[in-house]
């Protein structure tokens, strides 16, 4: 089995890092959107965060892993049985990558047509929507990707559910995931509305700084010379964070969010003039979680202020009088209506 670089070895990067956080404590933020270099920890820290997260229980024999204890959510086998009937495991929280060439049915999954007409069952070969439910999915050069799989993330990130149908056949089953997508946008655009469906946007860069490109390099060569070693070293660190993430969602239903703090990402969105009203929700959502990390009670001003560009640079309008980046626009933003 291979190791997985730990999370907290990653150097830098401290926007992507908190923002994926944020979508582990509270899924329904939505996804998490990385722009910039390669080679900047993009998939690393995805695949660190998924084995940084503790177990999960899942159904026995289950190809979606349903969680035994949900009331919904669950396939269409798992309904079926009697609680009683559902023995569940502990299994890693699913990191599934989802390749730019990859082909609707390998992506949906495939309907065994033959078998169907010949021996009269409904066979279906789960595809890698089905593999990734109640985790990750990973798309590295998501800007790149296929119209027609792109209209699929689509629909499966607004339903929470995959539907295959093929000549009268049809398979439907859960699928709920933190969408992570990764690219330069030096190759292209994503489409609006993909580029609407991720949660958080953040911006990665190669290091400047000197010592922290020496440190990057340093430990990327010490965990390839010796990764158990090396995952051993930063293990009392990953396992701090594991303890911040568990007791994050447990406090997550807790967390108030005052009026006071609904105004102020009201006010910050109609000056932005973001579209809809998915700004204002994915701010709530976001700060809520980082206010469960921070272990508060309630959300605060100094929360909301923290995450409101990752929530809100890719929602803006483009504006030809105007070539600052997006980042820069919502922090002038802030300062404008709340102070320094």
């Amino acid at each position: 089995m291979s190791l997985t670089f730990p999370f907290s070895a990653i150097v830098g990067q401290d926007e992507m890092k908190l923002a994926i956080l944020i979508t582990a404590v509270d899924p329904s933020v939505g996804g998490v959107l990385v722009l910039g270099d390669r080679g900047t920890g993009k998939s690393t820290a995805v695949r660190a965060l998924a084995a940084l997260l503790p177990k999960m229980k899942a159904v026995i024999g289950c190809p979606y892993h349903c969680d035994p204890g949900a009331v919904s959510g669950r396939c269409e086998a798992c309904l079926a049985k009697p609680a009683s009937a559902r023995t569940s495991q502990l299994i890693p929280v699913p990191v599934v990558d989802l390749p730019l060439g990859a082909t609707e049915d390998r992506v949906v999954g495939a309907l065994d047509l033959e078998r169907a007409l010949t021996a009269g069952e409904k066979a279906f070969e789960p595809g890698l929507l089905a593999r990734a439910n109640r985790g990750f999915l990973y798309v590295d050069e998501v800007n790149l990707l296929e119209d027609h799989l792109v209209d699929l993330l689509i629909d499966v990130a607004a339903s929470g559910e995959n539907l295959v149908e093929r000549e009268g056949l049809s398979v439907r089953h859960p699928a709920r995931f933190v969408l992570v997508g990764s690219g330069n946008p030096e190759e292209g655009e994503l489409r609006p509305q993909l580029l609407d469906r991720f949660g958080l946007s953040v911006e990665v860069s190669t290091p400047r700084e000197l010592p922290d490109r020496i440190e990057v390099v340093r430990r990327r060569d010490a965990f390839e010379r010796d990764p158990q070693a090396f995952v051993a070293q930063w293990g009392k660190a990953d396992d701090k964070i594991r303890r911040t993430l568990v007791k994050a969602r447990d406090r997550l239903a807790t967390i108030e969010v005052p009026d006071s703090i609904l105004e102020l990402a009201a006010r910050l969105c109609i000056a932005l003039g973001t579209d809809g009203l998915r700004g204002e929700l994915t701010l709530m959502r976001a700060a809520r979680a980082l206010a469960a990390l921070d272990g508060e009670a309630q959300v605060s001003e100094a929360q909301l202020r923290r995450i409101a560009a990752p929530a809100l640079r890719h929602r803006l309008r483009r504006n030809p009088l105007d070539d600052t980046g997006s980042g820069v626009r919502v922090e002038r933003a802030l300062v404008e209506l709340f102070g320094a």
